[in-house]
């Protein structure tokens, strides 16, 4: 690897944090804001991906900040670690920024200025993370990922939203402080904290006993965000926010800095090969397994989707985890690589969740028999999307768990292939039932033999039996019969215009926000089921069709994108680059080249 001196790293981090200050400024202008969100998140990820070539070809950028503390350099690097977690965390906030417009009107969020302000701020420090040269400057961002991301958690300022933030803060300070202690003692065996491929030589020569100590308190720290299980159980509670929170940073910038923190100190602190030598790589590895099987069964029983989804996400982060620690050439591959296969899928399937949910107002499993024939393409990429997380063949799931399983049984460890096999089962078992209800299940029939009403065969009826089919011009739950392709002019709301947003309906635009950004809230929401909370209104749902009808092209687009991506990674990875940075990585740490 050559270094060279470079401001990029330090750009692509600044982009997102400078864009906090033109959002705020933007408060009583909702389009001028979400214009500044779009702009940085376009920049940030062009600047991201023009460094990847260089990585690739061996070419790391450098930018030097100036001393941080004694001895310690505040510095950014665009290393291939690095840059695999940026790219993901850049390109999905540029998808999730089109959402969040969508998804925050739809509902009429309050202090929507606050959130996107915020969101930047958590990318940037999510940036910092993937971007940190050394320990110390990763704990720093660290750190104030944590600070940016709690006013999101706490966005509905209610009790449960408060509780959730307090116990989301307790949680990850400490494993910031756990993180600290075991930097200290790095720098204190080692003299140094910088990252260096296949680990920092001085550990070598280190107290092994002081050398697991660290270990463990990086890990245990790191840990933390990853969710691995006993830490796990902020992440659940933490769905409280918003969905496009949940979506990017609980599926990706919060909870993927956990997972990427064990991966530069298993690959980039201590090494592969002391790693096994001082025997962490076991023990990690059956905290992982024990964590995805254990997530996966806990997911089964929840009724609420984004919990489910929440309990899922603490399983499949443990996939990377057990990838890192199995410390197989291959096992690493996989473990690395399931980073933007989950980061895909997940978010495809926590967007399905918020669309059901600004459009329905439904968020339990048992509600939402027949509800694909009101949302067809939502719940198509949903089934796409859960069908990769199963490790079903074609979707990004299935190429990251095949390294996962090859990697494993070439380490000795069957054990650990075994049990990816069965957390694949029971990832069929708890997403199937969700995607089975939307379409084949009536809406008031949930029985052991539901009917099939799927138009390619079976009954098609949308109303619950025994009720009178609607007449054919009727208005019915969806809008006027003359509304066009899904959408009314029933929600322009005072502050919006239909022609001041690129690409949106006129049904959803809301003023977005007044100096704080607080948007008001509609009384009436006849696109959205009138008054109806939960479940499909008495008439049954209304069937939509395949053009897009069934929402706003602000929310579905980015679901349909993040489907696409999850499925190019699941087609062609290496085309994809991932997987060509990854094996990148892997030649680094390990001196093997796969």
């Amino acid at each position: 690897m050559t270094d060279i001196a470079s401001l990029r790293p330090a750009l692509a981090v600044a982009i997102a944090a400078v864009a906090v200050v033109p959002i705020l400024a933007s408060g009583r202008r909702p389009n001028v804001r979400e214009g500044w969100t779009v702009l940085a998140a376009a920049s940030a990820f062009a600047l991201v991906a023009s460094m990847l070539p260089d990585a690739i070809a061996g070419t790391t950028r450098v930018s030097d900040l100036g001393t941080l503390v004694a001895g310690v350099e505040l510095s950014l690097e665009a290393d291939p670690l690095g840059l695999l977690f940026a790219t993901v965390a850049s390109l999905l906030w540029l998808i999730t920024s089109f959402y969040s417009i969508g998804y925050m009107r739809g509902l009429s969020e309050h202090a929507q200025t606050r959130y996107f302000a915020s969101f930047a701020a958590s990318v940037a420090a999510a940036l910092g993370v993937a971007m940190a040269s050394n320990l110390v400057t990763l704990f720093v961002f660290y750190e104030l990922l944590t600070v940016a991301t709690y006013p999101l958690v706490t966005h509905d300022e209610t009790a449960e939203a408060r509780a959730a933030g307090r116990k989301y803060l307790a949680y990850t300070f400490g494993g910031g402080v756990a993180v600290l202690a075991g930097t200290v003692m790095i720098a204190t065996m080692t003299g140094t904290t910088a990252f260096t491929p296949g680990g920092i030589a001085g550990l070598a020569n280190a107290d092994p006993v002081l050398a697991r100590a660290a270990f463990v308190l990086l890990i245990g720290g790191f840990g933390v965000k990853a969710a691995l299980m006993p830490l796990h159980s902020w992440l659940p509670d933490a769905m409280v926010a918003p969905t496009p929170v949940s979506g990017l940073l609980h599926a990706v910038a919060v909870v993927k800095s956990g997972v990427f923190g064990i991966a530069r100190v298993v690959l980039d602190v201590y090494g592969v090969e002391l790693t096994g030598t001082l025997g962490m790589g076991l023990p990690l590895a059956v905290v992982a397994a024990a964590t995805l099987l254990l997530a996966s069964v806990i997911a089964l029983r929840q009724d609420n989707l984004k919990r489910r989804l929440a309990y899922s996400t603490v399983s499949q982060l443990s996939y990377i985890v057990l990838g890192i620690a199995v410390l197989d050439p291959q096992s690493i591959v996989g473990g690395l690589l399931h980073i933007p296969a989950h980061a895909f899928m997940k978010l495809t399937l926590f967007f399905t969740a918020g669309a059901i949910h600004v459009e329905t107002h439904t968020d339990d499993i048992s509600e939402m028999a027949g509800i694909g024939k009101r949302m067809p393409l939502t719940m198509l990429a949903f089934g796409v999307a859960a069908a990769g997380m199963a490790g079903i063949p074609l979707v990004a799931g299935f190429v990251s768990k095949w390294y996962l399983l090859i990697g494993s049984v070439s380490a000795g460890q069957t054990v650990f292939a075994v049990a990816l096999l069965l957390s694949g089962v029971l990832n069929i078992a708890y997403f199937w039932p969700v995607f089975y209800q939307a379409f084949f299940e009536s809406e008031d029939a949930a029985d052991a033999k539901p009917l099939i009403e799927f138009p390619l065969g079976g009954e098609e009826r949308s109303i619950r039996p025994g009720e009178p089919e609607p007449e054919p011009d009727a208005i019915t739950d969806g809008g006027p019969a003359n509304e066009v392709s899904g959408t009314s002019s029933d929600h322009l709301s005072d502050g919006g215009d239909a022609n001041e947003v690129s690409g949106t309906s006129s049904d959803h635009l809301s003023d977005g926000g007044d100096a704080n950004g607080a948007g008001e809230h509609h009384d009436d929401h006849d696109d959205h089921d009138h008054d109806h909370h939960g479940g499909p209104p008495a008439d049954g749902w209304e069937r939509r069709g395949w053009r897009g009808g069934e929402s706003t092209w602000f929310m579905l687009g980015p679901i349909l994108a993040a489907m696409t991506g999850a499925v190019v990674l699941g087609v062609i990875p290496r085309t994809a680059v991932f997987l060509r940075l990854i094996e990148v990585i892997v030649a680094a740490a390990t001196g093997v080249s796969v």
